[in-house]
């Protein structure tokens, strides 16, 4: 009896929201989910306009009877879920998202829920309340004047408490429990509108629109040639300009050789270290036979793990820093002097970062977030390493500290190569190009022949080609501004094929 009062209850405060708000608003919706009618259970919803593009609602689902006559299957259940909607384009119509709220009061056993969601229900019975916030977003057409259908995805995360049965019908009593889940939203909505939409309104032909021929040619600045490595730095984040130097800081994405546990001998077939010294002797030979670019530092960090003494472990990271330099230095001759290879001792920002990624992983493979984070705050908040190393091997009574050396300690025993830093020789003809094209760009006649003489210097730079064109064109030089024009039209410049066009167009207006 309590139960179904609830369900009265519910349902009451849910007609009398929906019959005030019809009677105060202009426009309004009905929505029926066709997917939640499908599970039995009535349903009917409530929009009200608030605006051109804000609404405002309530979606309301009641079912009091069982799956079947045995009772081994309950869906009983009483749903409310006031939401707020944002359509994107107009009211009732097209994309919008939503925030939505829910309250459910339930008795439900001996369901399977579809992907293996929610397993708990399939052999017992939970009767208890659920509270959820949730976000979806959607896309509404319409069929008819009143008619639409509508499609609505969305996710919430819920807070529930609970009785726990043995069985749907009967059996033993577990006691009271609660937990917080994820609850997907998905809807099929059949909906019925109170308004027309007004059409489209007829507008005069209008007169036919005059085209102005454009007062300038095209003009583009050209980019900077910046060597092999600035091509190289695109696909490759371990490249940067010397400019941006700064002494190693823990950074995810750099590249990464292993070495044997307390060991510093380099094995080019040991886990996955071949891809990764190909690729660092590749990129480095690369640059140094650029004669636009060239090697200005290589920064090598070496790392060991937080196991053992601390002074050790700051020993072994030099040698393994050195190991990677000496490696690299065998297979493309470079100087000491372009190295820096330190010893970043023990890998303790690396380690806390890989906790945080852990704990923010859908799976955590067996060990609690709870334990993670308790990782995290030794390795914050004690500043003495041999100390804090000895607090994580201690929490949980050794069961975190066996989790950290299976998943994380291992990728620790690693060189950083952490990043090689470049320059490249100024482009100085880059520069006479862009400042030319500044010039021509001017209403100046003096500029555009000082623009044309700069240009001339450059001509045979394939960059140059539509620039000078536009410079001749100018100066009044047309037949040799076509010439041009077709040079760098021929190698796909974009804006020559469209100054030629113009070109072509004015002389056949003449």
């Amino acid at each position: 009896m309590i139960i179904l009062r609830r369900y009265i209850y519910c349902l009451i405060i849910s007609i009398c929201l929906i019959e005030a708000s019809v009677v105060n608003a202009q426009d309004f919706a009905f929505r029926n989910n066709l997917l939640y009618d499908a599970t039995l259970t009535p349903n009917l919803g409530i929009e009200l306009k608030l605006d051109s593009v804000w609404s405002v609602g309530t979606n309301a689902g009641f079912n009091a009877w069982d799956i079947n006559k045995s009772k081994n299957k309950k869906w009983r259940h009483v749903m409310v879920s006031p939401f707020v909607r944002h359509y994107n384009e107009q009211m009732f119509r097209g994309p919008f998202w939503s925030l939505h709220t829910l309250y459910s009061h339930y008795n439900v056993g001996g369901v399977k829920f579809p992907l293996g969601i929610y397993p708990k229900v399939r052999n017992h019975r939970l009767q208890g309340d659920l509270l959820a916030l949730g976000g979806s977003y959607g896309y509404n057409w319409q069929l008819t004047d009143h008619w639409h259908i509508e499609v609505e995805l969305g996710m919430a995360l819920g807070y529930t408490w609970y009785k726990e049965y043995d069985c749907p019908h009967c059996g033993k009593y577990y006691g009271e429990k609660h937990r917080l889940l994820p609850l997907p939203k998905l809807g099929l909505n059949l909906v019925w509108t109170n308004f027309k939409r007004k059409p489209e309104p007829e507008w005069p032909d209008l007169p036919e629109i005059i085209e102005v021929e454009p007062l300038w040619l095209l003009l583009s600045n050209v980019l900077p040639n910046t060597g092999r490595a600035g091509s190289l730095a695109e696909d490759n984040p371990i490249l940067a300009h010397i400019s941006e130097y700064k002494p190693y800081t823990y950074e995810p994405g750099v590249l990464y050789v292993y070495f044997p546990v307390d060991k510093y001998t380099l094995l080019h077939d040991f886990r996955d270290n071949a891809a990764t010294l190909d690729r660092i002797v590749d990129i480095t030979r690369q640059i140094m036979s650029d004669s636009v670019s060239n090697v200005r530092r290589i920064q090598i960090i070496g790392q060991a793990s937080i196991e053992g003494r601390v002074a050790w472990n700051e020993e072994l990271a030099l040698n393994r820093a050195n190991a990677l330099k000496q490696y690299v230095q065998q297979h493309v001759p470079t100087p000491d002097s372009l190295y820096e290879a330190v010893g970043g001792g023990e890998a303790w920002a690396e380690m806390r970062a890989r906790l945080v990624e852990l704990m923010d992983s859908t799976s955590t493979n067996g060990i609690g977030k709870g334990a993670l984070q308790e990782a995290i705050d030794v390795i914050d908040n004690e500043p003495d390493a041999d100390r804090r190393e000895r607090q994580l091997r201690r929490l949980d009574r050794g069961r975190t500290w066996k989790y950290i050396k299976q998943h994380v300690l291992a990728d620790q025993r690693t060189s950083g190569y952490a990043r090689i830093y470049y320059e490249y020789e100024p482009d100085t003809v880059a520069d006479a190009i862009n400042r030319a094209v500044e010039l021509l760009r001017t209403d100046c006649s003096d500029c555009h022949h000082e623009a044309l003489q700069i240009l001339q210097q450059v001509s045979e730079d394939p960059r140059a080609q539509n620039a000078l064109g536009v410079a001749l064109y100018y100066c009044g030089r047309e037949l040799e501004a076509i010439d041009r024009l077709r040079r760098a039209a021929g190698n796909g410049d974009t804006d020559a094929q469209e100054n030629l066009r113009l070109i072509e167009k004015k002389r056949n207006k003449q």
